[in-house]
């Protein structure tokens, strides 16, 4: 168990009057967790201190071979006025598995969980009160070790930091507009598809920009290796309903472990669906799409929760996916796994963690 200092600011911030405003991630807290790690010390000096600037020295190996990653997840406000999180231990061990791609020394799930618990404590009259709202946390780990050389460094830090968040798509719950990437890609077997390192989102961005000119959400993007087989949207998870089943990518090595697409599996088990964890062409969704048999489309993850497609659209052919409106089994997920985060439906999984009452 972590021994956290705690060290509350003297000058708080004045907190957003209008919660519709909130948008994401511009907004942060009064407070930070940052935790150092030494090697021969290991993992020390646990601490939640006011929000500031990092000091780095400009040789840290963060900024010259990119060893770092991240975590997003939320905390909840309920309608009692309480505060908790969605299976935050899901998150410590998918960082776990990142940190040992990355050779970053483990951090233990308890204390993973721990931290992040101290610092929504501390910033409870963060979490906002409105419907679809919540409070978005984002832990991370950064090299800190003042040398250049391609190696693994002796020194990090673990920080985590807290921002009060509306809707992460301005559209909200309506369908968005996806465009399929052929030309770039994303990730291929043997490297690092599977975890969450700033590196795959700044590869990433190239596609994203060009999709933003041409009036896209997001990408959809391809395998590495034959551009061939849907995999994953910029920052979802996705899934598709093709008569009356569910296909998603499998979680093999170029696809993230998405937390929220792990608790929607679960769900659409339970709820009688045929869910297939399988490799699924984009020429055979396209000509499921052509003979109507495509039914639904959603992305899933943290920040969006779930987000309708509404429309896909690769190379010179379009699908508008049940009219380009939201489908049931995809309002059903939402309004299942929102209850369940804001508390006003029962937690009959044990995924919910409280915080504060």
């Amino acid at each position: 168990m972590l021994d956290i200092r705690i060290e509350k600011t003297t000058a708080p911030k004045q907190k957003p009057v209008d919660e519709s405003k909130l948008g994401f991630g511009r907004i942060f807290t009064d407070h930070m967790f940052i935790m150092n790690y030494t090697e021969g010390k290991g993992w020390h000096d646990a601490r939640v201190v006011p929000y500031a600037p990092v000091v780095l020295d400009p040789s840290a190996l963060v900024f010259h071979y990119a060893q770092e990653c991240f975590e997003g997840m939320k905390a909840y406000r309920r309608k009692d006025g309480g505060v908790q999180l969605f299976r935050p231990e899901k998150n410590a061990q998918r960082m776990l598995s990142t940190h040992d791609r990355l050779c970053i020394p483990p951090i233990p799930e308890e204390d993973f969980v721990q931290a992040v618990k101290a610092l929504v404590e501390v910033d409870a009259d963060w979490v906002p009160h409105s419907e679809g709202t919540s409070l978005y946390i984002r832990p991370f780990t950064i090299a800190t070790e003042a040398v250049l050389g391609v190696k693994a460094a002796a020194e990090y830090q673990f920080i985590i930091i807290a921002s009060p968040s509306g809707a992460y798509y301005a559209e909200g719950i309506n369908p968005v507009r996806i465009y399929v990437e052929d030309q770039y890609t994303r990730a291929a077997p043997g490297g690092t598809g599977y975890i969450k390192c700033g590196g795959n989102y700044a590869a990433s961005i190239i596609a994203s920009e060009k999709a933003h000119k041409l009036g896209f959400s997001q990408v959809l993007w391809l395998d590495g290796v034959e551009r061939k087989y849907v995999e994953e949207v910029g920052s979802m998870n996705i899934f598709f309903k093709i008569d009356g089943e569910i296909y998603t990518a499998p979680t093999c090595g170029t696809v993230l472990p998405g937390i929220t697409r792990m608790s929607c599996i679960e769900l659409m088990k339970e709820w009688g669906y045929q869910v297939n964890e399988t490799r699924l062409a984009i020429t055979d969704l396209m000509q499921a799409a052509k003979e109507g048999k495509l039914e639904e489309v959603f992305g899933t993850g943290t920040a969006a929760v779930i987000s309708p497609v509404g429309e896909l659209v690769y190379e010179d052919q379009s699908a508008i996916i049940n009219g380009g409106k939201i489908g049931e089994l995809t309002h059903k997920l939402y309004d299942t796994l929102t209850g369940i985060q804001w508390g006003t439906l029962p937690d009959e999984h044990g995924w919910i963690v409280p915080v504060c009452k």
